[in-house]
Formats: C-alpha cells, sequence, structure tokens
C-alpha cells in the first residue's frame, strides 16, 4: 500500500503509511494482506541454487542474503525512518543510541582527523571521544554550544566531523544548526546530529543542512521503555560509507524490537504533542515556584534558547530541567525520593514520568558549570498534568529547610 515513493505526505499521515510496502505485508498467495509488516526471524537464508546464491550479491534492503542483512521486518523500520526525513537517502538500524553514535564515528573519522563536539553532548559521546576515538588516532576538541556560525573559527585542515546535539545534554542549550551546517559545508566539513529530543516530526535534520541525523529510538520512537535501538539516517553522499561500516562492525539489530519500534513509530505523532503539552504545563508552575531556581525548557520565553527554538523547531517533546534554589544533594535527594507519578530511572522518551538528579559540571571543558543549586532532569510522560504538579508539590515539601 505504500509503494509510491515519489509521493510525499504530511508528516503524521507518513507515519502511519510508511515501511508498509506491499511485499512486505501481502501475498497472493493467501489472498490478501495485513496491516503490519511481520515478524521476520532469520539468520540463515536458504537459495534454490549456486546461480541464486551469486546474483542476490551482498548488500540489499530488498532481498534476503544473511540475517546479520536484515529481513522485511527491519527493513520497514528503516524505510519509514528514511521517510521521515526528507532528501534522506537511507537509514541504518543499531542496537542502541550510543551504537549508532560510535558507529557513525568510527564510520566517518579516520586516524590523525579533527572531530569538534559540542561541549553539552550525552556522556557517553563524550566518553567515546575521550577514549576508544583519542587511542584510535582522532583529537577531539569541545566546543561551547552556543557558537553558531563562529564554529568556523575553530575548522583546520584535519577537521571531518562536527558533532551537534540540540537541545543539549541536562542542559537543553539550543544550537544555531542551521548557522553551522552553513560554515561547514562551505568548509567541506560533514555534520552530524544527536536529534534524539525532538525527532524529524519536531526538526527536520536534513532540512537544515545536517547531513546524518541520529536517533535513540529507545526513547520517543519506541516510547514504551521496553525496547532499544538506535538510528543513522544519511544523505546520498554519505549513506554507502555508513553502510559499509556498519557491516564491518557486524552491526544487527532484533527483528521483534523492529516490531516494537514500528508499532511506536505510528503513534509518535500524538504522543510527541502530549508529551510537550504536559511538559510545558509542569515548566511554566515550575517557573512560577519560590523553591526553583531555573527551569531549562526552549518553549519558554524566558528560556536562553527560546528564539532559536521558535524559529527552527515546530514544538517541543518532555524532556527538561530545572533546579532547586539553595538546594544542595541532601535535598534534592529528599525532592525525587519523595515522589510517587515520577519514577527514579535512566532513559526517558517512555509513557511515564520520570526524575533524575543531573550534575553537568563534571562532563564540560569548552564550557562551565557554575549554578550552585541542584539540578533536577525531568521525562514528562502521559500522564494528567495536574497529578504530575501535586505530585512535585509534594516533593517540594519533603525538601524541608536543610540542604
Amino acid at each position: 500500500m505504500n509503494d509510491r515513493k515519489d509521493e510525499r505526505f504530511r508528516p503524521a499521515t507518513e507515519l502511519v503509511r510508511a515501511g508498509r510496502r506491499t511485499d512486505w505485508t501481502s501475498d497472493p498467495r493467501l489472498g490478501g494482506g495485513v496491516v503490519n509488516p511481520p515478524v521476520w526471524r532469520a539468520s540463515t537464508i536458504l537459495y534454490d541454487s549456486i546461480a541464486e546464491m551469486k546474483a542476490r550479491g551482498h548488500a540489499t534492503h530488498d532481498k534476503l542474503y544473511y540475517g546479520r542483512r536484515g529481513t522485511p521486518t527491519v527493513w520497514a523500520l528503516a524505510d519509514a525512518l528514511t521517510g521521515m526525513e526528507p532528501g534522506a537517502e537511507g537509514t541504518l538500524l543499531y542496537p542502541s543510541g550510543v551504537a549508532a553514535i560510535t558507529s557513525g564515528l568510527l564510520a566517518l573519522l579516520s586516524p590523525g582527523d579533527h572531530l569538534l563536539m559540542v561541549d553539552t553532548a550525552y556522556e557517553p559521546t563524550r566518553q567515546f571521544c575521550d577514549g576508544m576515538l583519542k587511542r584510535f588516532g582522532v583529537e577531539t576538541s569541545f566546543y561551547d554550544p552556543l557558537i553558531g556560525a563562529g564554529i568556523g573559527d575553530l575548522i583546520r585542515p584535519e577537521t571531518k566531523l562536527i558533532f551537534l546535539e540540540s537541545p543539549g545534554s541536562l542542559t537543553f542549550e539550543v544550537q544555531d544548526v542551521p548557522a553551522i551546517t552553513r560554515v561547514a559545508r562551505e568548509r567541506g566539513v560533514v555534520t552530524m546530529l544527536d536529534n534524539t529530543w525532538a525527532t524529524p516530526l519536531l526538526f527536520p535534520a536534513l532540512a537544515h543542512g545536517v547531513d546524518v541525523a541520529m536517533m535513540s529510538l529507545t526513547k520517543y520512537v519506541g516510547g514504551h521503555s521496553d525496547a532499544m535501538m538506535g538510528s543513522l539516517t544519511a544523505t546520498p553522499a554519505l549513506w554507502p560509507r555508513l553502510r559499509k561500516a556498519t557491516y564491518q562492525l557486524g552491526q544487527a539489530v532484533s527483528p521483534d524490537d523492529c516490531a516494537l519500534m514500528l508499532r511506536g513509530l505510528r503513534t509518535l505523532d500524538v504522543r510527541l504533542q502530549r508529551h510537550g503539552v504536559n511538559a510545558l504545563a509542569v515548566a511554566e508552575w515550575l517557573a512560577a515556584r519560590p523553591e526553583v531556581g531555573r527551569v531549562f525548557h526552549p518553549g519558554l520565553p524566558g528560556d536562553a534558547g527560546h528564539r532559536l527554538w521558535s524559529r527552527d523547531f515546530s514544538g517541543a517533546s518532555g524532556l527538561f530541567g530545572f533546579t532547586l534554589k539553595g538546594a544542595g544533594d541532601a535535598a534534592r535527594a529528599r525532592f525525587i525520593d519523595a515522589l510517587a507519578h515520577f519514577g527514579l530511572g535512566f532513559s526517558w522518551g517512555g509513557y511515564e514520568s520520570l526524575a533524575v538528579p543531573a550534575d553537568p559540571q563534571a562532563i564540560r571543558s569548552a564550557t562551565a558549570w557554575t549554578d550552585p543549586d541542584a539540578l533536577v532532569r525531568l521525562s514528562i510522560g502521559l500522564e494528567d498534568p495536574a497529578d504530575l504538579i501535586a505530585d512535585l508539590e509534594r516533593g517540594f515539601a519533603a525538601m524541608g529547610g536543610g540542604g
């Protein structure tokens, strides 16, 4: 039913149609089709003859070759994600978001290259740069997320990649992505963006000049806190390099997990809208509370990133942070421990709300985090925001006067 690749629909319609090609959902011998691509599990693929095996070739997203190269369930998810990014050539899937990031960096960098990494990147991204990439002879320089077109001053002859994450991890700085990608294109430097916070629904990365868009599908695409996966969606120029490296690294994903991701993808539009509305309601309430120092949500007019967010994004997701005025670790612990509707656990983007302590000072080098107040990161789920607000009020009551 979704065989017309040249026909574009609005994003919500694309989410429903994408990855449902007729040859993946129907069998004429059985007299009809199914709504969702079935789960194809496979390691060994059988051929009718040596001639067929030779003719099949190695790299394909259309014909079965070997289980690690995918099955129709895997291809359906990849195809659907590619359709979310106009101008993309294809999407590659990985067992986690971190696996997608590290595989992309390994594919695009070589010994002697220079990488510009945003200072507010996800901590495992930073650790990979300071660890394995450094050991392999790639130099990383961390840059201020607010540098904008000034990134050009940091580009060297050996600079091959600029990595962005907007909004930034933990502190939610909004980068001027179009300004950075424009300079990068002029200087022949590849750009890669961690777009997990917004997804292509709120920020189509390739349309803003990005070459490779990464997502942790574990978050909003899966949406139910029960599967892990990552993706890289790339322009035609970079797609072959990423695919070759991905195969050489042996990266593969489970078709069962792909089926869960496809299920989540169908409702991403409505869920993301609800996450955004709920989070903004909670953020506005927090901004008016005397116990709160600062709220880091680009959708708030007073936020430092609000202007760029209003210009480039079509909405906000459910993840943001705030500080507890005058509070230290002990008061923050009492606050979080008193919450009932907010779970205490890593990750985010599921239907349930989460609250975790955040301490950015140890993972900054180009910038400094000097706010003395304890920072809390909230992932706002699909509950009624009035219940979440009442829960946060209980948390404030439990803080007491001690730091």
